[in-house]
Parts: C-alpha cells; sequence; structure tokens
C-alpha cells in the first residue's frame, strides 16, 4: 500500500493534514457558533455557512488560473499566510453587534481566499508526481493515501473543538447543554413561550447559576462564544506546523512544481501531446462529472448543517456500551493503527512486528471498554469524527479490495466508482429518513415539543454509509481530474472540480432552509436521497463517453 510511492506524497500529504485538521476544527462548530453568538436561525446559520463553504471550492478556480501562469508552489505559500491572518481574525473575540458580524465576515473572506490558493494547487502538485512514468499506475493509489491523510487531521478537529468549549465554559463553572443558547436568545429577544421558559429555568439550575435569568442567559452565551472563537485559533497553531512542513520536506516534490509553461520536455516526465477534438472530449467529460459531484457535496456536507442540528436536538447526548469507545478519538485512532497493523500482516514479508502491533492494539482497546463508566457525554460536533476515522480505517480495505480487483482485470473505472458512490449516498440518508419517522420537526421543537431522542447509532451508521460513498467518488473523482485535464488547462481543471464542489456547497443551504419548514423531518431527507439517486442515474447514461476519455 504504501511501496512504491514517490517521497513528495508524504510530505504534500502531512502538509494538507495540518490545514485540514485547523479548518475541519473551524467547520466543526462553525453553525453551532453562529446560533449560540448572533442568535442565528437553523436557515440563516445555513446561508452563512453554504457561501463560506462554497468560497472555499470556489477560489480553488481563481487559484488554480493564477498557478497555471506562475506556478503553483508560489500560490500554495501564499494561500498559507492568507488563511493565517484570516483564522486569527477569526479567534478574536467580538462583540455580537454589527462590527463582530462585519469581522467575521472578513475573516471568512480571508479563509475562503487562502485556501482557493493552496488546496486545489497542492493537489496539482500531488497528480504531477504520478507523470512520471514509474509512478503513473500508482496514481489512484497515491491519492488514496492522499485523501486518508486529509482525514487524518479532520479526525482529530472535532475533539480539539470540544476539548476548548469544555475548557472555556469550565473555567465559569458551566457546562454545555445544547438546549440552552436557542432558549437564552429567545429569552432575551422577549419570544419564549411559557413551556420553554419553565426548561430554561430548570436548565439554570442544573448549572448552579444563582444570578437573575438575564444575566444568566448573557453570561452563557458570552462565555460559550468566547469558547468557540478559542476553538477557531486551534487552526492558526495548525497552520504553523503545516508551513514547516511544506518547506522542511520541500526537495521530495520540488520537482512536481511546473505547469504547463515550465514542464519538462525530455527525461522521465510523460509528455502528451493531444488534439483539438481530444481535448475538447476530455474537457466536456469533465464538466458532466463536475455535474454529478456537485449534488454528492450538496448532501455530504450536510455534516455541518443538518446532521450536526440533528445530532443536537434529536439524539441523546450520551454514548453506552460498545459505541462509547468510539466517543474518544484516541480510541479510534488506535483501531486505525490496529486495521492498518492486520493489513500489514498479510502484505509484509516480517509479519512479527504488525503482529505485535494488532495485539497491542486490541489490548488497549479492551483495556478502554473494561473501564468504561455507564454513559459517556457526547456533545453535538463530535459526531463529524467518524466520518474523518471512517474514511482513514476504510482505505486500506478499499485499496485491497480495488488492487484484487485489477489483479484480475475487473476493477472499475473511476466514473463508475464515482456514479456507485452517489448510490451509496443515498442508502446512507434512508438511514437518517427511518430515524426521523415520527419525530416532530424543528418548528415544533421550538413551540416546546419533545423529542424522542434516538441513539447517536444512527448517525454513526449514517457517517459510516457516506463514507463508503465518499471513498468511491472523492478521491477517484481528483485522481480522474488529474489523469485527464489537458496538460495546459491541468490548474484550472482542477479549480473547476472545486468550483463544482462549491456549487454542492452552496446548495448545503437547502438543507438548513428546509428544516425552519413546517415539514415532517424525514421530508428533509428524502430530497437528500432523490438528488443522489438522479445523479446516480446520470452518470451512467453518460458511462461510454467518460470511460472512452480515461483509457
Amino acid at each position: 500500500m504504501f511501496e512504491g510511492q514517490p517521497k513528495g506524497l508524504y510530505a504534500l500529504a502531512l502538509a494538507n493534514t495540518g490545514e485540514r485538521f485547523g479548518y475541519y476544527t473551524m467547520l466543526a462548530i462553525f453553525t453551532l457558533f453562529l446560533q449560540a453568538k448572533f442568535g442565528f436561525s437553523a436557515a440563516e446559520a445555513g446561508q452563512f455557512y453554504s457561501i463560506f463553504l462554497a468560497g472555499v471550492y470556489f477560489l480553488p478556480m481563481v487559484g488554480g488560473i493564477l498557478a497555471d501562469k506562475f506556478g503553483y508552489g508560489k500560490m500554495v505559500t501564499i494561500g498559507i499566510f492568507i488563511m493565517f491572518l484570516g483564522y486569527a481574525l477569526l479567534a478574536i473575540p467580538t462583540g455580537a453587534d454589527t462590527m463582530g458580524l462585519a469581522m467575521m465576515i472578513g475573516a471568512l473572506a480571508l479563509i475562503a481566499l487562502g485556501t482557493g490558493l493552496f488546496k486545489g494547487n497542492l493537489q496539482v502538485m500531488v497528480g504531477n508526481l504520478y507523470d512520471e512514468s514509474k509512478y503513473s499506475t500508482r496514481r489512484d493509489s497515491g491519492f488514496s493515501l492522499f485523501y486518508m491523510a486529509i482525514n487524518i487531521g479532520a479526525m482529530f478537529a472535532p475533539t480539539a473543538a470540544t476539548a476548548v468549549t469544555n475548557w472555556i465554559l469550565g473555567k465559569a463553572n458551566l457546562s454545555y447543554h445544547a438546549r440552552i443558547p436557542e432558549l437564552a436568545h429567545n429569552f432575551l429577544d422577549d419570544t419564549i413561550t411559557p413551556e420553554n421558559l419553565a426548561t430554561l429555568g430548570r436548565l439554570q439550575a442544573e448549572q448552579g447559576y444563582v444570578g437573575p435569568m438575564p444575566e444568566f442567559c448573557q453570561v452563557y452565551l458570552d462565555q460559550l462564544s468566547q469558547a468557540y472563537h478559542y476553538g477557531f485559533a486551534v487552526a492558526c497553531i495548525s497552520l504553523i506546523a503545516s508551513i514547516a512542513i511544506y518547506y522542511g520536506f520541500r526537495g521530495t516534490f520540488k520537482h512536481a512544481d511546473y505547469n504547463a509553461k515550465t514542464q519538462p520536455k525530455t527525461g522521465d516526465v510523460a509528455v502528451e501531446e493531444l488534439t483539438p477534438k481530444q481535448t475538447k472530449d476530455r474537457l466536456v467529460a469533465l464538466v458532466l462529472v463536475y455535474i454529478v459531484v456537485l449534488f454528492f457535496w450538496m448532501a455530504f456536507h450536510q455534516n455541518g448543517a443538518t446532521l450536526t442540528f440533528f445530532a443536537r436536538d434529536y439524539t441523546q447526548p450520551f454514548a453506552t456500551g460498545f459505541m462509547s469507545l468510539g466517543i474518544s478519538v484516541w480510541n479510534l485512532a488506535v483501531a486505525a493503527i490496529a486495521v492498518y497493523a492486520l493489513f500489514g500482516i498479510f502484505q509484509n514479508k516480517k509479519k512479527v512486528v504488525p503482529a505485535i502491533i494488532s495485539v497491542a492494539c486490541l489490548a488497549f482497546l479492551v483495556y478502554q471498554y473494561i473501564g468504561l463508566p455507564e454513559s459517556t457525554p457526547i456533545l453535538p460536533q463530535i459526531f463529524q469524527q467518524f466520518n474523518p476515522f471512517f474514511v482513514v480505517a476504510l482505505t486500506p480495505v478499499s485499496m485491497a479490495v480495488f488492487s484484487s480487483l485489477a489483479k484480475k482485470g475487473k476493477e472499475p473505472s473511476a466514473p463508475r466508482k464515482i456514479g456507485l458512490g452517489m448510490l451509496i449516498a443515498a442508502l446512507g440518508f434512508v438511514i437518517m429518513a427511518v430515524a426521523s419517522i415520527g419525530q416532530p420537526n424543528p418548528t415544533a421543537l421550538s413551540a416546546g415539543a419533545e423529542a424522542n431522542l434516538v441513539s447517536p447509532n444512527w448517525l454513526i451508521s449514517t457517517y459510516l454509509v457516506l463514507t463508503f460513498g465518499e471513498l468511491l467518488l472523492s478521491p477517484m473523482g481528483i485522481s480522474f481530474v488529474t489523469k485527464v485535464a489537458p496538460p495546459k488547462y491541468k490548474g484550472l481543471m482542477m479549480g473547476g472540480w472545486f468550483a463544482a464542489t462549491a456549487i454542492g456547497n452552496y446548495l448545503t443551504v437547502i438543507g438548513p432552509t428546509l428544516w425552519d419548514k413546517n415539514i415532517p423531518l424525514w421530508v428533509l431527507w428524502a430530497v437528500m436521497i432523490g438528488v443522489c439517486l438522479v445523479s446516480f442515474i446520470f452518470i451512467f447514461s453518460i458511462m461510454k463517453k467518460l470511460e472512452a476519455v480515461a483509457k
């Protein structure tokens, strides 16, 4: 799995890991922050969330155009420093007034611009590593490893955000409760119902706060907002690590920092000459793939929006039994190590070391399970660690499966994998639809209705199924773009991938908008199921055209 890969892959992957850790720490709490600090509704928070995500994934197209002219490495470096400035501004605690809102918007714009210069161009350099003939057959596996590294950073992000939240609230002798922010805003706005007023009084007593209720509401909102600001500061630290890795190991990938103007004309780098028709066919094929993937990201990125709202409002705030193990990210990390060690037993000639690691990891997990408390508390954002964990743990499984199929000449093409990913994503939202049957809708909850809190296993299962779809679609899609894109448009086409993702990310606003509508909750998930199924049918209807250009 790791053998035969270019050394530059690991340096670029680790640089991206640090950046993604900070980004997903911020994203894990972003909509919760908007609602807690500014009192936004789900639809209003969803608008900010979707516009920000759209900017993050649209601006790589601009970054790609600039990189095609000035070079990928320069854009990556400039992007890191712009991101750092944005996160630093976002980490400054401000008032929930017009100035605070304007400062947040400015910070988000800087983060989106910096990411646009950094993200796509770094991945183009990864693709350039595989233009050398000795690495060309390892392109798909290389991008799977790169994608796994991204998710290692994402896996630890919710825990970092949760630790900061608990630390700041704990200093004020407070603890997190999902209902308090909305009820506190309703009280301060004088829109609270009598039923919710009684609930707020009970929650204040549970917090041990003996002051008047108006003071409690303001103090709680201020402390929680400050905790979220400090959580954003984590990204600044992770970006320092990223730039250190990028420059410390630049010698391993410096040769991959070339564009169409500076591409080597001799040596071991494959130079591809295309006719105008071939160029057009490839561009058309890429645009068709972009159309499909935008609907995937529309559904998938509900993780920071409606899936997080479901975790907060409809899911038990604790885990019991075996699933409690997964609440600690360190247990998840050990489980992932165990998976890789088990694969190492079968793949390496020296089997003793991976066998020892496997036994040690399993023993650690058994020890942790024996010492589990009766229940383990869960904050809403913690569920977002399961998707990256599943990506990390399942990457060797998917690579082994596809490697076995490749040896038999039966490995599906990248476009076929993308289509199957859409079908599997639809199945993930079927789980959410079943979990939502019979639940009062969010409008009823705001009026004082009680939700029938479901087991955390529903959300965890959804993330597991969505991860299967993601592994088929995202790394394979990026690999497909770097392989099919005409050389002189490589940066632009990678930017196009992110632009399609941006459109899909903006469309995530459909989820929060439906959340605020007075409709059955399961209808929201049915919409996601529908768009995934339509995309699945569409991509298989054009499969021959896509596979022809991918040969």
